[in-house]
């Protein structure tokens, strides 16, 4: 890109408090954003792209490194930037003309001012003839609209997008992507540059000019970087489109070398996949001769888009279950047998699995010394690296995998694991 230079970002890093010291979740970003592009930040749950993005926004400070608009660091809130968030962020008690309003109130923008810019971008992202509505009367489609009307009233340099599309359902966020992307190729999109943070790898595809990859061991750092050379608006089934997409997603799934340093407990994060999700992809796989399948493939075959399955591929290739080669996905011969096997000895199998990922391995372990164990002897173990909300996503996929396993069992009413009773001989 010859473009000027909007963003830039220099070994920006970011860390928050923890139990334990800090934790990290940004470290060394360099990043240019430029005129006339859309970025995608491109990564699974904790590789830190919404960090990066709020970054740039000047919403949260960087811990080190600089963070700068037109070459000018920043000190607090970008002024060249508006945001559009995941949720819709709409006071329920505004009428969609007054809730596009609020960015040009703050900025101190007279009554009539406000009306006529807040009149256009009503008009040119298809809010016409809701101007008087309240969020609660819309859909969330139109919702969303009135947060891009909003962002998009104040004439940012840049329009920052927080996964915008992931609320709405599959036709609507169709329709508006496809909506968005018509507008910037007509130059009527009153924004030089747009950054769009997502986990979905075809949207990133779809819409951008360059895409960033990030990896999230052991902190974000960017993997890889694609530039997308196709022509808008892009075919999902041409061959250049496709094999981006596979190339984007060896970029995202690939094992770097485990960073040094770190404890077993924070250097195998655990992925959000049930029991239930990663047995049934299994089980889909073994219906395969060769027990391998095209992810693409499998993700089209399905009804899926290819970031829906990460989750349950990660944990199959977590447990050994599976192995991921290029853009194929193929069981190994222990998944083999655990995908084909009854349902007890697909238990005795997964246990044994389960038994080679550290958090499992440390609840089983430390309830053989204590009979029982209550949640937040673990969740503090973890708090030293991760924060609250992952946490808890991580003792809830391991108490799950370890009750299939019959490794534990544990009790809700009082947070407390303990050893599932022996069962008497036959």
């Amino acid at each position: 890109m010859t473009g000027e230079v909007l963003l830039s970002a220099h070994g920006l890093t970011k860390a928050y408090a923890g139990a334990d010291g800090e934790l990290p979740v940004l470290g060394g970003i360099d990043l240019e954003v430029r005129a006339g592009e859309v970025v995608a930040l491109l990564g699974k749950s904790g590789s830190g792209k919404s960090t990066l993005l709020r970054c740039l926004a000047g919403l949260v400070p960087a811990s080190s490194g600089t963070v700068a608009y037109r070459g000018e660091p920043l000190t607090g809130a970008n002024p060249g930037t508006a945001m559009v968030f995941q949720t819709f962020a709409l006071l329920p008690w505004l009428t969609v003309r007054q809730n596009v309003e609020l960015g040009l109130e703050a900025k101190g923008v007279g009554r009539k001012e406000r009306a006529r810019a807040a009149g256009q971008a009503i008009d040119l992202i298809g809010l016409d003839g809701f101007e008087n509505a309240y969020p609660k009367e819309l859909s969330g489609g139109m919702r969303q609209r009135v947060g891009f009307a909003r962002a998009l009233v104040v004439e940012p340099d840049v329009l920052m997008m927080d996964e915008p599309f992931s609320a709405l359902d599959v036709l609507t966020a169709e329709n508006l992507r496809g909506e968005l992307m018509e507008l910037w190729e007509s130059g009527q999109f009153p924004t030089r540059a747009v950054v769009l943070v997502t986990h979905n790898i075809e949207e990133a595809v779809l819409m951008a000019d360059r895409v960033v990859v990030l990896g999230a061991r052991p902190y974000g750092t960017i993997r890889s970087t694609f530039a997308v050379d196709l022509p808008r608006p892009r075919d999902r089934r041409s061959t250049g489109f496709l094999d981006l997409v596979d190339s984007v997603y060896r970029a995202m799934t690939g094992r770097p070398k485990d960073a040094p340093g770190r404890s077993v407990l924070g250097s195998t994060p655990l992925p959000s996949a049930s029991v239930d999700g990663l047995s049934g992809l299994a089980e889909i796989l073994a219906r395969h001769a060769s027990d391998r399948s095209d992810v693409a493939d499998l993700a089209d075959g399905l009804g899926l888009e290819v970031d829906d399955l990460l989750p349950q591929i990660d944990a199959l290739e977590l447990l050994g279950l599976a192995e991921v080669s290029g853009a194929d996905l193929a069981l190994t011969p222990l998944g083999s047998a655990f995908a084909r096997a009854d349902v007890q000895e697909s238990k005795r199998l997964f246990g044994e699995a389960a038994l080679s990922v550290p958090l499992v391995s440390l609840l089983a372990t430390s309830l053989t010394r204590t009979p029982t164990l209550r949640r937040g002897f673990f969740r503090d173990l973890l708090s030293h690296h991760f924060t609250s909300e992952q946490v808890e996503g991580q003792l809830e996929t391991a108490t799950d995998w370890g009750r299939y396993g019959e490794l534990y069992a544990y009790d809700a009413a009082t947070a407390t694991y303990y050893l599932p009773p022996t069962p008497p001989l036959p």
